[in-house]
């Protein structure tokens, strides 16, 4: 098989390009300055991380870059990551109130990541946070993820001593390794992290850590977010060309994209699916079909994103579900058979159930399993009794929060669970 070339800018053309000067002071004079002292506006009240948005886009519109991020990051320390990777659609922007004149939202993540970057990209020193009196209270934070940077800086700023430790060689988790390149690469990560070293965080990146260190701390916040993908086997996957999903978007942001070939089956129906999917697209395939086994309403994956995945070319199987991967040396062709729908399940959608006597053959180079993923064993335990409102896990002493709780959300979910454990364990480390 010769493998597809890939246009050089492909893999880096992002979503949601950055905005001018001038673009971003005529979508921030649109906003409508909504909300008051007796309610919040709507897009502030969407959003997770408690952002006060007409604020932000305020200070925009009268040119001032550099306030508006410092409000966003009094609320967000992973402002700048959030402004690329949010589902703005479905919350700040979804919110909206010019939806109802039958208007064009405010570009609330455009504007934001155009705050943002003064800071971030500008040199400040610092996410315009200052570190209270050190309290000599020790923290260990584990997992350089989403939940775990914002906990940090959290507890930093409110003067404990926290070290966060993960076994990357770089900080973000899913953001860094599991989010795909189109909406965000390295940055702001590294700046973001930096400004959080900045407020007194310590690393310690590329390493296990030890259970002595966890010991010797005062109180420990677990942000390990999920395990690997779902083991889910099935006669020929280990046939080269058959990737699960983790390891495939890992290689796209290791600047190592493999050759997808023409023909390109994802299995899945979440957002990382639609990920992958459009990802092949950017790779060079000329056929990406995305097999799910239920209908397209009861798929997890936003609906906006499948309906930009189609406008793309991904081709969408509703109903279906592989059954194998067939091939000589490698994968040439997905096996798959066709589902009807039972009685709701544990989860209240439908149950699949297979159509007998219906298999089809899929012509494939390439197909990736994105089905889930498991839950990190060591950790299953504790991160299973954390109470939803403080994260607090049965051990008094730890903390959770992020993927690890949520079973897989947004970003900026997980930065508002970790807000709340932060202010949890300040609170039981002065208890």
């Amino acid at each position: 098989m010769t493998a597809m070339a890939t246009a050089p800018d492909a893999l880096t053309q992002e979503l949601r390009p950055p905005l001018s000067a001038e673009e971003a002071l005529v979508e921030a004079d649109r906003c409508l300055g909504c909300g008051g002292p007796y309610a919040p506006a709507p897009c502030a009240a969407a959003c997770p991380a408690g952002i006060d948005v007409p604020g932000f886009v305020g200070a925009l519109a009268v040119g001032d870059r550099r306030g508006a991020a410092r409000t966003i990051f009094a609320e967000n320390l992973l402002g700048g990551t959030c402004a690329r990777v949010c589902p703005v659609e479905v919350l700040c922007e979804g919110a909206c109130v010019l939806h109802h004149e039958g208007r064009a939202p405010i570009a609330i993540g455009a504007l934001q990541r155009h705050a943002t970057d003064a800071l971030l990209l500008g040199g400040e020193p610092t996410l315009a946070r200052a570190a209270a009196p050190p309290t000599g209270r020790r923290v260990a934070v584990v997992g350089a993820g989403p939940a775990g940077l914002v906990c940090a800086g959290e507890l930093a700023a409110l003067g404990h001593s926290v070290t966060v430790y993960d076994e990357h060689p770089e900080p973000g988790g899913l953001v860094r390794y599991a989010i795909a390149p189109y909406r965000i690469e390295r940055e702001p990560l590294s700046e973001e992290a930096a400004a959080l070293a900045a407020l007194g965080v310590r690393f310690r990146l590329g390493e296990h850590v030890e259970r002595a260190e966890l010991d010797a701390a005062d109180a420990v916040f677990l942000g390990v977010g999920m395990g690997a993908d779902a083991d889910v086997r099935y006669p020929g996957d280990d046939l080269p060309g058959v990737w699960r999903s983790l390891p495939f978007i890992e290689a796209l942001k290791t600047g190592e994209p493999p050759a997808v070939g023409r023909d390109v089956v994802v299995i899945g129906g979440g957002n990382t699916a639609i990920d992958v999917a459009r990802e092949a697209v950017r790779l060079g395939a000329e056929l990406v079909t995305l097999v799910y086994r239920r209908t397209r309403a009861e798929m997890p994956a936003y609906a906006y994103e499948v309906d930009e995945a189609e406008a793309e070319g991904v081709r969408f199987l509703w109903l279906s579900e592989p059954v194998g991967f067939l091939g000589g040396h490698r994968l040439e062709a997905v096996r798959c058979r066709l589902m009807t729908l039972g009685e709701p399940d544990e989860s209240g959608r439908r149950s699949p159930r297979p159509v007998a006597g219906s298999e089809f053959t899929l012509r494939a180079d390439t197909a990736v399993e994105a089905i889930g993923q498991r839950v990190r064993p060591e950790f299953a335990e504790l991160v299973a009794g954390a109470d939803p409102e403080t994260g607090q896990t049965p051990d008094p002493k730890y903390f959770a929060g992020g993927d690890a709780t949520s079973g897989g959300a947004s970003v900026v979910e997980a930065v508002r669970d970790a807000k709340r454990a932060a202010r949890a364990i300040d609170r039981w480390l002065a208890s």
